[in-house]
């Protein structure tokens, strides 16, 4: 790993982000929502890039499968374009001091705060209370601990702290602030509150045959989604059955043609062509024409992240290798916080 890397130079900005290994492939939601940023990011952030394996079971899951999927998670994530010579890529089970860090703030969060979290209500809802786990209740100070543990050193000249986030993950981020500025409060400045991050490229993907929606592994259809690793035939018939309207116009607006505005939006993203050109480019020549060339897109962006892929997966132990070299220098970096976490919460040190 590169020393500029492992010592980011002073005043850059850090993020920290982090991604669920909960299926066998990220979606085209993911990678034009998300993960396409986070490559662009490491040319101006010191990056920290996690797959979140503790976040993965607050649901019922099986072993082998999150094995599995954690491994190809980091590889798409490698494949992607997220450099380890550029950015930190590890595992959050590699850094045991996330869940320690969780403690902590626990203990610093109220339980009327806790139940207020939305996305709680959401996944208990779906299961029924009874059902879920204490771990999905206490989810957000986890993400609070993953972000927190990655704070740069406070003072007047502390560089920013980004955090990208989506609509649905603010309330989360905003409870870390408040978390980060109570125990500062109480324990003394430790802690930068971190600033939500939008990037301005960032792509609203919705499902292909529910365009009203957004992509989902857990509420999409097999046929409402785009999968990264996916074939070309089946990615193919995806686009070119996906839900439009009567008309033949494409033509961008969201109140009446949800689903042609939707596939504007995918290749405008994909091949970083303005909407307008793509409604001149096509206007007169219907939809068939527009998904055939739509779909050769997709499958340019995703089949040499999808070969790029299978290398990394078959060579396990080099892609081992790259988490293991994460994990040390994202460790270093939890491991000064957390130091000064138990100091200053009162914990007798171990006199090492």
């Amino acid at each position: 790993m590169s020393q500029a890397t492992e010592t980011a130079a002073a005043g850059t900005p850090r993020v920290l982000s982090g991604i669920q290994p909960t299926a066998d492939s990220f979606h085209l939601g993911n990678y034009l929502g998300a993960l396409r940023q986070w490559v662009a990011l490491q040319d101006t952030h010191d990056a920290f890039y996690c797959v979140v394996d503790l976040h993965a079971i607050t649901v019922e899951h099986d072993p082998a499968a999150l094995r599995r999927r954690t491994r190809v998670s980091a590889a798409q994530l490698l494949a992607m374009g997220v450099d380890p010579e550029r950015s930190t890529l590890f595992v959050q089970s590699h850094v045991p001091e996330h869940a320690e860090l969780a403690w902590v703030l626990s203990c610093i969060t109220g339980f009327g705060e806790a139940s207020r979290m939305t996305q709680f209500k959401d996944k208990s809802a779906k299961q029924g209370a009874s059902a879920a786990s204490v771990g999905l209740f206490t989810y957000p100070i986890l993400q609070a601990a993953d972000i927190l543990l990655y704070t740069p050193e406070p003072g007047e000249n502390a560089p920013v702290f980004h955090v990208p986030v989506g609509e649905d993950q603010r309330q989360h981020l905003e409870l870390t602030r408040d978390l980060a500025q109570r125990f500062n409060h109480r324990f003394g400045d430790t802690f930068v509150a971190p600033d939500a991050f939008i990037p301005a490229a960032a792509a609203k993907i919705t499902d292909l045959q529910e365009p009203t929606a957004k992509m989902s592994k857990s509420a999409s259809s097999p046929q409402g989604i785009i999968d990264v690793l996916e074939e070309p035939g089946p990615m193919r018939k995806k686009i070119m059955r996906a839900v439009t309207d009567t008309g033949t116009e494409v033509r961008y607006d969201e109140q009446n043609k949800a689903g042609v505005t939707n596939l504007l939006r995918v290749f405008s993203a994909l091949e970083g062509t303005p909407i307008p050109d793509l409604e001149t480019r096509y206007a007169g020549s219907g939809y068939g024409q527009f998904k055939k060339d739509l779909a050769q897109v997709v499958l340019d962006t995703f089949t040499p992240v999808r070969e790029r892929t299978e290398k990394l997966l078959g060579d396990e132990r080099h892609l081992d290798a790259i988490l293991r070299h994460g994990a040390e220098r994202a460790g270093a970096v939890a491991a000064r916080t957390m130091e000064i976490v138990r100091d200053r919460v009162g914990f007798v040190g171990r006199g090492d």
